[in-house]
Formats: C-alpha cells, sequence, structure tokens
C-alpha cells in the first residue's frame, strides 16, 4: 500500500503545519513509545515524530522503523523530525482531517 508521489506531497503541504507529537528520547523506540505513538496515529493519522540528539538512532531509521511496526508511510524526513502517515478508516471523515 503505497502512496503516490501527489498524495506524499499533499500530506508533506499539511504536516508544515504540524507540531511535534512524539518526541523520541535516547532509548528509542521503546514498546511504550510505540504504544503511545500508535494512539496518535489512530487519532491523528498523521504525526510529527523529533529523535533526540542523544540517541544512536537517526530520523531516518526512526522513520523506516516505526513505518514497518506501525504499517504506516513515511511522508518525510528533514533532520531529527519525521512524519509518518497512517489512515485509519475508522475515523468519521468531517470536511477537514483529523490531524488539524
Amino acid at each position: 500500500m503505497s502512496m503516490t508521489g501527489k498524495e506524499r506531497a499533499a500530506l508533506r503541504a499539511e504536516a508544515h503545519h504540524l507540531d511535534v507529537q512524539v518526541h523520541i528520547g535516547h532509548q528509542g523506540l521503546t514498546d511504550a513509545l510505540m504504544m503511545s505513538l500508535d494512539d496518535v496515529l489512530r487519532t491523528h493519522e498523521l504525526v510529527k515524530v523529533q529523535v533526540a540528539r542523544a540517541g544512536e538512532l537517526s530520523a531516518k531509521d526512526a522513520a523506516r522503523d516505526i513505518a514497518e511496526r506501525m504499517g504506516a508511510e513515511v511522508v518525510q524526513v528533514i533532520g531529527r523530525t519525521c512524519t509518518v502517515y497512517r489512515e485509519n478508516p475508522e475515523l468519521k471523515r468531517g470536511s477537514t482531517p483529523p490531524w488539524r
């Protein structure tokens, strides 16, 4: 289930205005962190994640691991911040997307 370049570009534009919602500390992708990330993805779909400088994990590696383990898509990686997207078909579709 890979998204098109056009879809990814649209999500990148949306993500530009978002605040970071999940911070990965020096311990990396712990089970607790993955559980809270799962909750945020379920309610918001589009999530910005920041990787701590102190950790050994790069934002690119974190994004790849998150996408793999969460069934999400990597929208973009800039510096120590990555943006991931996972659609939740159970969310009510209103006029504004769930991340706004």
